[in-house]
Parts: structure tokens; C-alpha cells; sequence
């Protein structure tokens, strides 16, 4: 891979926010003499995937209307937001059952333009890879494919971005909402570890 290829694959990671999470992920390498078509990938999608994005993406569709609405709608959003609940935790059951410990590997950042994960050993340099992504404090899980861009070895480990190559744009906006909660969440740890130690001065 030359300089100016891996420069604009590192524009094109670092075009979405990303945010530092721990998450499992399975991974497997594509056949380097094959080059899959976007239409390949989406035949591969296990079931379960297609699912979990088309459920997140008709629920998001169904309460965008209603929220703009107060009284009574309100009260309905938030059963409908309840119900959404209890699917989520159903499809994320569902999806665990994908999680495959031989193929689990570290993930330790992510967001819309792709992610870092460690392993022990090293994959190759511009390596396609099959990704399942498993954001369990969320009951999410995507299912595309990613290319190694970069490999920096870290006290015997080998820390990889990779960039998406083929991704739904349902998962992709799952992914960048995902990321906004997360850091959302941090800063309200944060904020309340604050407090605390002011408390205790």
C-alpha cells in the first residue's frame, strides 16, 4: 500500500468521531485473491444482523414523528421506547449467539469510519477482514467488512485500524449514535467522579 493510498484511507477513518470502548469482536480474514462485491457482502450477512439493523432503523423511523408531539404522545413514546427495550434485549440474546470464541478479538476503539482492535498476532497490510462487532451495553452488533490500514506492535500485541470497506449505512449510523452515547456516558462518570472528589476536599 503506498504513502498517498494509506493517507487517504487514514482521512477517510478519522472523518467520523470515534471513541475509546471495550467490545469484543469476531474476526476473519477474507481470501486475498478474491475481491467481494458490495452484493456478496450482503448475501453473507447472517440473519440475525440483517434483523437487529432493519428493527433499530424501524424503530427510530416509527418514534421520529411522535416526539415532536407533547400530552398524550409523550406517555406513548415512552411505551413504545419500553417495548423497543425489551426487542433489543431479545435480538442482543440472539446476536451473542454469533459471538464465536475462537474468532474473538479486543476491541478497543470504534466509531462510523472504523475501529482499533489488538490480537496477538499480526494480520497483513491492506487485509480484507469479515467483522462482527458486538456492543453489548447496547444489545447492538454489526456485520461488515473492514481493511487493515495501519499495524503498530505494543508490548508483544499487534494494535490494528481498520477502516470499513463495505458497511450498510443503517449499521454505520447505529455505530456513530452508539459512539455519541458512549461518550455521553463518560462524561457523566466523569462529571459525577468530580463531584464526588470535591465532596471529599
Amino acid at each position: 500500500m503506498n504513502k498517498e493510498i494509506t493517507e487517504q484511507k487514514l482521512v477517510k477513518y478519522n472523518e467520523f468521531f470515534s471513541i475509546e470502548h471495550d467490545f469484543s469482536i469476531n474476526i476473519l480474514a477474507l481470501d486475498k485473491n478474491k475481491n467481494p462485491t458490495y452484493d456478496e457482502f450482503i448475501n453473507n450477512m447472517p440473519t440475525p444482523f440483517k434483523m437487529a439493523s432493519d428493527m433499530s432503523s424501524l424503530d427510530q423511523a416509527a418514534l421520529r414523528p411522535l416526539q415532536a408531539l407533547s400530552g398524550v404522545a409523550s406517555k406513548l413514546v415512552e411505551f413504545l421506547n419500553h417495548q423497543s427495550s425489551k426487542i433489543d434485549l431479545l435480538i442482543g440474546y440472539i446476536l451473542k449467539q454469533e459471538d464465536d470464541e475462537e474468532h474473538r478479538y479486543q476491541g478497543i476503539k470504534f466509531g462510523g469510519g472504523g475501529l482499533l482492535f489488538t490480537s496477538k498476532k499480526a494480520f497483513e497490510p491492506s487485509q480484507l477482514l469479515e467483522l462482527k462487532i458486538f456492543l453489548q451495553s447496547e444489545n447492538y452488533a454489526v456485520y461488515c467488512y473492514g481493511e487493515v490500514i495501519e499495524i503498530e506492535e505494543i508490548d508483544s500485541n499487534y494494535l490494528h485500524k481498520v477502516i470499513f470497506h463495505f458497511i450498510r449505512e443503517d449499521d454505520r449510523e447505529i455505530l456513530v449514535r452508539t459512539s455519541l452515547h458512549e461518550q455521553s456516558k463518560q462524561l457523566q462518570a466523569l462529571a459525577q467522579q468530580r463531584n464526588q472528589e470535591d465532596k471529599n476536599n
